[in-house]
């Protein structure tokens, strides 16, 4: 199985400080052209999400159904002997991100009664173990993968590399998610969580209030700004659960511009491939985690509603149904970054290099539910319809090519996990209940 199809590009979207003077950046951002013309950009900012509805409902038979679909694949994916799951369908290799997605899976499974507490509890004792045992890149902190089957640590390609290729922030952060829902709702496991946390050096993870991650280069490592909007302040939201404050990467402000898409004025981060070397990715997955997990704030709600917006809009305008996201596909370049607006340009899908592959954007499996389960309007019940039947004896496949309908068959842990935790949102509202998310 090619590399592709578990790397996670997130991790290369890096910002590095040191490679531009200050005046240079500074002139960078002054000059900043809000690209949509004739309004200011306080104009941009001005409200329009509306309130939804945020009552909670037992699952339906057929919703039950889907979430027992979904489930399968955690089923077939799990590794006994390390307790992990396969980041993609048959592949034993796993990043941060995805046991992270697992987890969230395993926690829905039992709180919608698809799993016994028994099964519960033995699976997340395996999965500590693990974490536990796991080696850490040069002590610090846990690789970007490990071998789901021997708990080595790999590169992308699943070759076991014995030194490790660096660390993501990010990914790490989406695996603290759900260990903190533990800690606060099974507080048999506080105390143990809490001493595996203690092994890892939160220290490295940040640098001046912003995420930090680390990658291997040709034998020299590099310690990078990691993230752009929407990443960047879900992962420093989990981060906070956890007294680490991030008070730069939690602005939605500071690289904030706006794109006029459908006269919509869409967020961006400025901080695109051309002038800063990573991509500026706009798309649904930070914001759905946010939503399910946290409950919107000021901005995340505005600028969700927006995105969510932009792709209705276009079914009004072209037909073609759209809930884009980063996904998987079962071809080559086998993971992509469909986007509202990335590097300038508007509806495009791109990989990790930049590269375009506008014939494979595709209708998302994870985002139809995500964007159903946030808003349930009549819109995301036509996403939802579409992408029903998309379901095997493996789990949920990752979507649709709008192209020509043809079934996007790429099986995947991230796909599967969102699913199931879009259904206990469903259920029980927003996850982690703190401050942030009261009287949402």
């Amino acid at each position: 199985m090619n590399r592709e199809n578990i790397k996670r590009a997130r991790t290369h979207i890096v910002f590095l400080f040191a490679l531009m003077s200050g005046s240079v950046l500074i002139y960078f951002l002054n000059g900043i052209d809000m690209e949509t013309k004739g309004y200011s950009k306080r104009d941009a900012m001005e409200l329009t999400a509306p309130s939804f509805d945020m009552s909670t409902q037992k699952l339906s038979e057929k919703e039950l159904k889907w979430a027992k679909t979904a489930w399968k694949y955690f089923e077939h994916n799990y590794q006994d002997k390390t307790g992990l799951v396969n980041s993609t369908n048959n592949f034993p290799s796993t990043t941060l991100w995805d046991t992270g997605n697992y987890l969230y899976a395993l926690i829905s499974a039992y709180r919608l009664e698809i799993i016994d507490f028994a099964l519960f509890e033995y699976r997340i004792n395996k999965l500590l173990t693990s974490l536990e045992k796991i080696k850490l890149y040069e002590g610090i902190l846990p690789n970007k993968v490990y071998n789901t089957s021997t708990l080595k640590m790999t590169n992308y390609a699943n070759v076991i590399t014995p030194k490790g290729i660096g660390w993501s922030a990010i990914d790490i952060g989406r695996l603290l998610s759900p260990l903190f829902f533990i800690k606060k709702h099974y507080g048999q496991y506080s105390q143990r969580i809490h001493k595996l946390l203690l092994k890892w050096n939160f220290n490295k993870l940040t640098n001046k209030g912003q995420l930090q991650g680390c990658i291997t280069e040709n034998k020299q490592k590099l310690c990078l700004q990691e993230g752009r909007l929407g990443y960047e302040q879900y992962t420093a939201n989990v981060f906070s659960l956890f007294a680490v404050g991030l008070y730069s990467s939690m602005k939605y402000t500071s690289y904030l511009g706006f794109k006029s898409i459908y006269d919509i004025h869409i967020p961006y981060d400025i901080r695109d491939k051309d002038n800063f070397g990573a991509n500026n990715y706009v798309l649904m997955e930070p914001y759905i985690l946010d939503g399910l997990e946290f409950g919107w704030d000021y901005h995340s709600k505005e600028f969700s509603y927006r995105l969510y917006q932009a792709q209705e809009e276009r079914y009004k305008q072209t037909g073609i149904l759209t809930a884009v996201t980063e996904d998987h596909i079962d071809q080559k370049p086998y993971f992509i970054y469909n986007s509202i607006f990335v590097n300038k340009k508007e509806w495009s899908a791109i990989n990790e290099k930049g590269e375009e592959f506008n014939a494979l954007k595709t209708l998302s499996t994870k985002a139809s539910f995500g964007l159903h389960a946030l808003y349930n309007t009549a819109y995301t019940q036509k996403l939802m319809d579409k992408i029903a039947p998309l379901q095997s004896e493996e789990g949920w496949y990752a979507g649709l090519y709008e192209k020509d309908w043809r079934i996007n068959k790429a099986i995947t842990c991230n796909t599967n996990a969102i699913i199931l935790e879009s259904l206990l949102y469903q259920t029980e509202g927003i996850l982690l209940k703190t401050k942030k998310s009261e009287g949402k």
